[in-house]
This record gives C-alpha cells, structure tokens and sequence, in this order.
C-alpha cells in the first residue's frame, strides 16, 4: 500500500462563485483530488462558506455526500426538510435525495464533504 502525506500548502485551492445555484462564494480545499483517490470516490475537500453564502439545491444520484461540520452554523435542506446545523454535526444525502447549505451563522461555516460513488 502506498502512504501518501499531502502538506496543507501543497492542497489545492478552489473558488467557485455561486456554486449550484447558491449565493456568493464558495472555498474548496481539495485535500486529494479525484484522480489521486483509488476508491470509489470523487470529492475529498474542505468547504468553507462566509456568511451569508451557500451551496444550491443539488441531487445526488448514484453517490452519496457526506458533510461534518467543523465550525460554524448554518441551515440544510435535505430533500425539503430544513434543519439547523452546527459544530460537530453530520449529514448524509445520497441515493437520489438532494440538498442545499447555507450559512446563517455570523462566521465561516467550515464543512468536511466527502462524496462516495454506488
């Protein structure tokens, strides 16, 4: 097996601007990129929404994503039921369901995702 350390300035930055839909801008920290995971994954990445931003409303068919909530508050809407989540929280969405994140809280909402292939 081969054992792979990525240094935190060596992961890969990205800005999306109204990422699905959503308000404002979107940070992506790619931990690893798709092309380096041998799983059956395509998303391992540090979501940072500022207030005020979010991620529109998305389905995930044929996959599954994983969010844990590394700081912040904010609001899912997990296929139409809306909750209020915070530090420390998970959420799961898969097999066709969809959802959106917000951030409501007054600082940035930090998101672990993970998104897994069927």
């Amino acid at each position: 097996m081969v054992i792979v350390i990525r240094r935190a300035e060596d992961m890969v930055k990205e800005v999306r601007e109204k990422m699905r839909g959503g308000e404002g801008t979107v940070e992506l920290l790619h931990i690893f990129r798709k092309d380096e995971l041998k799983g059956r994954a395509r998303l391992f990445a540090k979501i940072t929404l500022q207030p005020g931003c979010s991620i529109g409303f998305h389905n995930h068919d044929d996959e599954e994503e994983l969010f844990y909530i590394l700081r912040g508050t904010g609001t899912v809407n997990d296929d139409g039921k809306e909750a209020v989540v915070r530090t420390g929280d998970a959420i799961l969405t898969g097999d066709g369901a969809g959802h959106e994140i917000a951030n409501t809280g007054d600082e940035p909402l930090e998101i672990m995702a993970t998104i897994l292939l069927y």
